[in-house]
């Protein structure tokens, strides 16, 4: 074999050397990496792993932080693993692909899923279900604990109790908010100065015109309301603030039944009743037009509603704070105020279909007033003192519906007492 001959064998066993050990460092390196990186599976052979998708820009999220901080110390063998969004786009393409995997849209944050089950957002119902769920995996269980048992409420559709509950309770208080003896005093008075002119006609283009129009502007504040409370949320001091207003707001009330009109009141003021009454006579002038009637009642109703703010603000504000806090978003929640407003508007309709089909109504008493902000006041405070202290009790329909009933029989307890007392 000559010198060349024996050159390009060694240089071909060295090339031959240097491909091997080149392969060997790149298993070597794919099995350590292999090792270093977070298994992307949900139940690793250490245990399940809680994938946390969140965002730093989410007060929710921030607010379930110290929960989740928690949860590894109390569930030994869990591992949590939060994956940050807004400030790297490396975790999206995870966060769509076990989002799809779950059927759910990779849209809303937080977003957490353990095994095969996701849930979106933060309530007490979400923890205790997740926790739920960590125990059922750590104890080896097969099946996770399925979401709520689902509440039918029509031929049609199944809510889960969650949902049913925010719906009941949406019922509930627009119903007893329909009741306001502000409003329900502007609107007699306005109906019977109108049947007062003789006709069907104006009794109709005016009390549709100021019930819609009060409507309109009752929502709108409602809806300014939740969008404010919605972002404030994420501010523990926010929930106290608004059950201290309600607590506030329904103790004064109460106050009422007892000393009408005297002290601190929520009532219209008197000194504004009388541009009120004034507002009022105009629409019984017999020269005005159709449109200039429909006019006239929307401006005066504008005027009206800002006036009496104050008297019915109690309610939409505790409503709109549950919600808030039970993380509605603000697609549900639109559907949820049109149930209000409806419901709202549709006790003031009874009366105003009485009105125009027997011309002739009449005017709510003092002691009627009284009464009903008695009842409101009571069921007032008891929703304050369950969004401070008991929140989970208005998560489930049954608990709702035992809140008001306690707050009513409390309510006409009280009135029974001091009429007994008034007559003995």
């Amino acid at each position: 074999m000559t010198r060349t001959d024996q050159r390009t064998n060694c240089l071909e066993t060295a090339g031959r050397c240097r491909a091997n050990a080149l392969a060997v460092i790149w298993l070597a390196l794919v099995v350590v990496l292999s090792g270093l990186a977070p298994a992307r599976g949900d139940t690793p052979a250490n245990g399940p792993v809680l994938h946390v998708f969140w965002s730093i820009d989410c007060p929710v999220c921030i607010r379930q932080k110290p929960w989740l901080e928690g949860l590894e110390a109390r569930f030994p063998g869990l591992r949590v693993l939060e994956m940050e969004l807004s400030r790297t786009d490396r975790h999206h393409a995870l966060f769509v692909e076990m989002a799809a995997e779950r059927g759910i849209s990779a849209t809303h944050v937080p977003t957490l899923m353990l095994g095969p089950r996701a849930w979106v957002g933060d309530t007490p119902g979400l923890r205790a279900e997740i926790e739920a769920a960590i125990a059922a995996m750590l104890a080896g269980d097969a099946a996770l604990p399925a979401p709520g048992d689902g509440l039918r409420l029509s031929l049609l559709c199944e809510v889960d109790r969650a949902s049913a509950s925010v719906l009941g309770l949406t019922v509930l208080i627009a119903f007893v908010d329909g009741f306001n003896p502000c409003s329900l005093w502007v609107l007699t008075l306005l109906l019977g100065m109108v049947i007062a002119s003789g006709s069907r006609r104006r009794v109709a283009v005016v009390g549709i015109s100021f019930l819609l129009t009060t409507a309109l502007i009752y929502g709108a504040f409602i809806a300014g309301l939740f969008s404010v409370l919605a972002f404030a949320f994420a501010l523990p001091w926010v929930r106290w603030a608004v059950a201290l207003f309600a607590l506030g707001f329904g103790l004064v009330s109460m106050k009422d039944y007892f000393w009408y009109g005297q002290g601190l009141t929520l009532s219209i003021p008197e000194g504004q009743k009388p541009g009120l009454y004034q507002r009022l006579r105009r629409l019984r002038q017999q020269d005005l037009s159709t449109p200039a009637l429909i006019g006239a009642t929307v401006a005066m109703a504008s005027g009206i509603a800002l006036v009496e703010l104050p008297c019915t603000a109690g309610f939409p504000v505790i409503w709109s704070g549950i919600l808030a806090e039970r993380e509605v978003g603000r697609a549900s929640f639109v559907g949820l105020l049109a149930v209000y407003v409806l419901i709202y508007l549709g006790v003031e309709l009874v009366i105003f279909a009485i009105a125009i089909t027997g011309m002739r109504l009449g005017r709510m008493g003092e002691q009627h007033g009284r009464a009903l902000k008695l009842v409101g006041g009571t069921l007032m405070v008891s929703l304050a003192g369950a969004l401070a202290l008991r929140p989970e009790l208005m998560e489930d329909l049954t608990g709702t519906l035992i809140l008001f009933g306690a707050a009513l029989c409390v309510a006409a307890l009280i009135i029974l007492a001091h009429r007994m007392k008034a007559a003995g």
